[in-house]
């Protein structure tokens, strides 16, 4: 790939919406949230006829930082830094590329550690249960804000896909194109039982105090135990295997007693302290059971072919072999749910030895793919 030695520094922004009732964000619990503030940030140019704006729907622990670097400084790039850039699959040369950090979140965005307007204090649990689908809402307030009537592209992995296809049955009209990627259209019973057991984990660290804790007391263990649950669902056997086996982190031989042994212990445990530098409890509390909530099918009576009939858009569909979180029989299943409704779907299951990860990896196999329907998206607009 042609990708430029230039590095590419990106600025985070805020937009600020919902400061009277009026203007409030309307959400699926029934509560109305204002004063909301959405990160995001934006790489590349609009084209003049508008039609070459793509954005990119980040998963569970992401954020709006999808490439580049804030600094020049900055040790690690944006968490897609191998996808979306100039040169690279999603070219910013070529397309204007928008990521919003979503709402519910502790990235920037309006989440439960915000201030609540209304009290001057932390919302903690009392700030609204909230959707997928009210995450889209936000964004699409963004999108207006930002003058642009018509998206390229919606593009997402994980909890991404998930936004991806909200936005093509919510907001068909503005969607001509829409790339979900390891993702499913209704979570599993398993997986909200690994919800549930994270979220059980962070409840029962004493610093927890339900939800109220103080910035400088967190609830970090049970936080990490979470994260580490999670983790492994993220991966898949072969690819610890591959990475691990039965090796031994710090000694020659068995410790006969219960501190870290195998590296892969020591890998999750340096896994779990990574990801409470920078997330927060609460904000896993309200993303994870966002997900939970996730079922397009519910709303049609089972039917999920009904329920994705509001679409409009030509749809590319990603799954990978090894991903047993998001299995690719649950891809199959909105491929065969759009073929229903006539639309345009192209469909590929990658093989991959990294588990529901591989999205965020497979990049020189995934690349090219999303490189060709988006040219040919914008190719054919034209």
């Amino acid at each position: 790939m042609n990708h430029t030695s230039e590095p590419l520094l990106t600025i985070p922004r805020d937009f600020r919406f919902g400061e009277n009732e009026a203007d409030a964000l309307e959400l699926d619990c029934g509560r109305k949230l204002q004063d909301v503030n959405l990160r995001y940030e934006c790489v590349g140019e609009l084209a003049p006829d508008g039609g070459n704006a793509v954005l990119i729907l980040h998963a569970l622990s992401g954020d709006a930082h999808v490439c580049g670097r804030h600094t020049p400084e900055d040790r690690k790039p944006g968490w897609w830094d191998d996808m979306v850039g100039p040169g690279k699959p999603i070219d910013t040369n070529r397309y204007f590329v928008i990521c919003s950090n979503v709402l519910g979140s502790c990235a920037g965005s309006t989440g439960p550690r915000s201030i609540n307007p209304a009290t001057g204090k932390r919302y903690n649990l009392d700030f609204p249960v909230i959707t997928i689908r009210d995450m889209v809402r936000a964004q699409k307030r963004l999108i207006d804000h930002l003058g642009i009537s018509r998206l390229l592209s919606v593009v997402g992995g994980s909890m991404g896909g998930m936004q991806a296809l909200e936005w093509a049955i919510c907001y068909p009209e503005m969607v001509q194109s829409a790339i979900p990627i390891a993702t499913t259209a209704q979570l599993s019973p398993q997986s909200i039982a690994f919800d549930w057991v994270g979220r059980e984990a962070i409840k029962y660290d004493p610093n927890w105090k339900n939800g109220d804790y103080e910035p400088d007391r967190v609830p970090d263990q049970g936080l990490a135990t979470a994260r580490m649950l999670a983790h492994i669902t993220y991966l898949s056997d072969e690819s610890m295997s591959r990475k691990f086996g039965r090796e031994l982190q710090e000694h020659d031989e068995y410790g006969f007693d219960f501190q870290r042994d195998f590296a892969v212990e020591s890998y999750l445990e340096h896994q779990g302290r990574r990801f409470v530098e920078r997330f927060d409890a609460n904000s896993y509390f309200y993303i994870t059971r966002a997900m939970d909530y996730f079922d397009l099918a519910e709303r049609a009576d089972g039917n999920l072919a009904r329920a994705l009939a509001p679409a409009q858009a030509d749809f590319l569909v990603v799954s990978f072999s090894s991903d047993w979180l998001f299995p690719t029989a649950q891809s199959r299943a909105i491929v065969h749910a759009l073929l229903k409704n006539r639309l345009k779907v192209s469909f590929c299951e990658i093989e991959s030895d990294y588990g529901h990860d591989a999205f965020l990896l497979e990049t020189d196999t995934l690349g090219p793919m999303v490189s060709a329907f988006l040219r040919n998206q914008r190719e054919g607009r034209k």
